[in-house]
């Protein structure tokens, strides 16, 4: 066996490992870093370590590959916390962190905190090394986690504050698994009586509906959802990890469910009498607390996952495998339908994704000043490039650009934030690090841009040219209700404290920054500040002067 540092197989592993870009907050591994001078992984230095992990999460997201982030020991629980996200999108995430020295321990050691185990609720796998001889094992162990099965982030803590262990020598051998580089790993077929089972299930059914997730995402099987819902002429909803996995204006199409909802979506859940959870665990979210589709619905579900099948609703058949794979057997085993046959159902619900599109036609052609965020997500919609990416935060930003911009192209991607607030311009960065020759837009508040602001200079610094649009209303106004509620829906004095900021110019900001910074106040202004971002190789901040008073529809029925 070789005899090298454990820095040094670290270095190596990643580049094995097709790392492209590391996000850190220092000082950890500065050896390791410095030994990978010489490779093909940049080094990407940021403010904070929970937009390190953002930055991870969105690069995982784009790529398929896993995404790594680091911190030493004072940075763990930051770390930690930046995981979350990761966490719920079911990201491939390898974070490192250092930890304490077994002499040290309970003595006030410098930074020293017991953190380890807030990784376990944010992590698929969370384990420490504590001998630099175990470093390549474990290493390829947080690998194989975080890709296989339902992939999602796992933490390596390496002893020392900064991963010092690894500094010493040992013979080390180096192993690279090259299945554990990109989701999915492994595409695990199911059993073809299974899949017989739920195609019987469908059959029956006079309203069926597919409810298609992020595994489908993550399987790479957008196509084979296409054919498959075509060949059997079912309309298909989206939670909004799967939003682009069919064009918006596709017939069969009627939109995202759940909480951050088109209206038309949870009316056909309401009606459906079989609904089909195609790489989707069924969460609360896309079914706004299991309401859509109603208790006692027929359910069949399709997860790579088996203690997912009848989580939530009990399914009346089951198929455990890779989307992909399982969908191409779904097809070759199941009999064409016409679209004549299917007409009164797929009538019904192209009846109900018309009327909710008429609704919204206003709102999304005005002109008003300040500016409706659906008429800002229509000009977004009608300029993005064939290959272009959407990154949204959460709250408001993932209602708007859920509902309200259309994605058209098989080759346009839509990635959101899974609940953090704030994740979005971050994970974006990471999103663009992964795409760097496609146009990636970021869609975030004001409020949720503030949180990582300091990352322009990291943009700037490092050459991520994100298109990044702050829907700048000066407030929180989402949550306009629930303080109307708090006040017993009689606001009054200093209640507008609770929701409003101060007027920011995020143009200003992003110039001083090293950045392209354009101020939009009209739809026209906003049009052409987009054209000219679009053409910029830099980094451009859109400040996009919304109305405070236009509020998202929370729940659409």
């Amino acid at each position: 066996m070789p005899k090298m540092t454990g820095a040094r197989a670290f270095a190596e592993m990643l580049e094995g490992y097709g790392v492209s870009h590391i996000f850190f907050v220092p000082a950890v591994f500065a050896k390791a870093l410095a030994e990978m001078e010489d490779m093909k992984i940049k080094r990407v230095l940021t403010h904070g370590e929970k937009a390190a992990a953002y930055m991870a999460d969105g690069f995982a997201r784009a790529s398929g590959k896993p995404g790594v982030c680091m911190a030493q020991a004072i940075g763990g629980s930051n770390l930690a916390a930046g995981l979350r996200d990761a966490y719920m999108a079911g990201s491939p995430v390898v974070a490192i962190s250092g930890g304490p020295l077994p002499d040290w321990r309970f003595r006030h050691a410098y930074q020293e905190v017991e953190d380890f185990s807030q990784f376990d609720p944010v992590t698929k796998y969370n384990t420490a090394c504590d001998s630099l001889v175990r470093i390549p094992d474990m290493v390829r162990q947080a690998f194989r986690a975080a890709t296989t099965g339902a992939p999602g982030p796992v933490h390596l803590q390496i002893q020392g504050r900064g991963a010092h262990m690894a500094e010493q020598e040992a013979d080390l051998t180096i192993v690279i698994e090259k299945a554990f580089t990109k989701v999915p790993p492994f595409r695990p077929e199911p059993e073809t009586q299974h899949v017989r089972d739920v195609l019987a299930v469908i059959a029956k059914a006079k309203k069926p509906l597919v409810v298609a997730g992020g595994g489908i995402v993550r399987s790479g099987a957008e196509r084979e959802l296409v054919e498959f819902v075509e060949k059997l002429q079912i309309p298909v909803i989206t939670s909004l990890n799967a939003k682009a996995a069919i064009a918006d204006h596709h017939p069969l199409n009627v939109g995202v469910s759940g909480t951050y909802a088109r209206s038309c979506a949870n009316k056909a859940l309401a009606e459906a009498d079989l609904v089909f959870f195609l790489g989707s665990s069924a969460g609360g979210m896309v079914t706004h607390g299991w309401q859509f589709p109603p208790p006692g619905t027929t359910v069949v579900q399709l997860n790579i996952d088996g203690a997912e099948l009848g989580r939530n609703y009990p399914n009346a058949a089951s198929i455990m495998g890779d989307a992909k794979v399982s969908l191409r057997k779904l097809i070759d085993l199941a009999e064409k339908k016409s679209p004549e046959a299917a007409k009164a159902w797929t009538g019904r619900v192209a009846e109900l994704v018309a009327e909710w599109r008429a609704s919204e036609e206003p709102n999304l052609t005005s002109d008003a000043v300040p500016m409706r965020p659906e008429r800002i997500c229509r000009e977004i919609s009608e300029l993005l490039p064939k290959d272009g990416v959407v990154v949204s935060d959460t709250g408001h930003s993932g209602m708007w650009t859920g509902t309200m911009i259309e994605l058209e192209h098989p080759t346009q991607r839509f990635f959101r934030c899974a609940g953090s607030l704030g994740w979005g311009f971050p994970g974006a960065l990471g999103v663009k690090c992964a795409l760097p020759d496609q146009a990636v837009v970021c869609f975030t508040g004001d409020g949720g841009f503030q949180y990582h602001i300091s990352e322009l200079e990291t943009a700037a610094r490092c050459g991520i040219n994100l298109i990044t649009v702050v829907n700048n209303n000066s407030s929180l106004n989402q949550e306009i209700t629930l303080n109307k509620v708090a006040y017993n829906n009689k606001p009054r004095g200093g209640w507008t404290d609770m929701w409003t900021f101060n007027d920011v110019n995020f143009a200003k900001i992003a110039d001083a920054y090293g950045c392209v910074g354009i101020r939009a106040e009209t739809p026209a202004e906003f049009r052409e500040a987009f054209k000219k971002a679009l053409t910029l190789n830099k980094p451009v901040v859109i400040d996009a002067v919304s109305d405070k008073e236009v509020l998202a529809k929370r729940v659409g029925h």
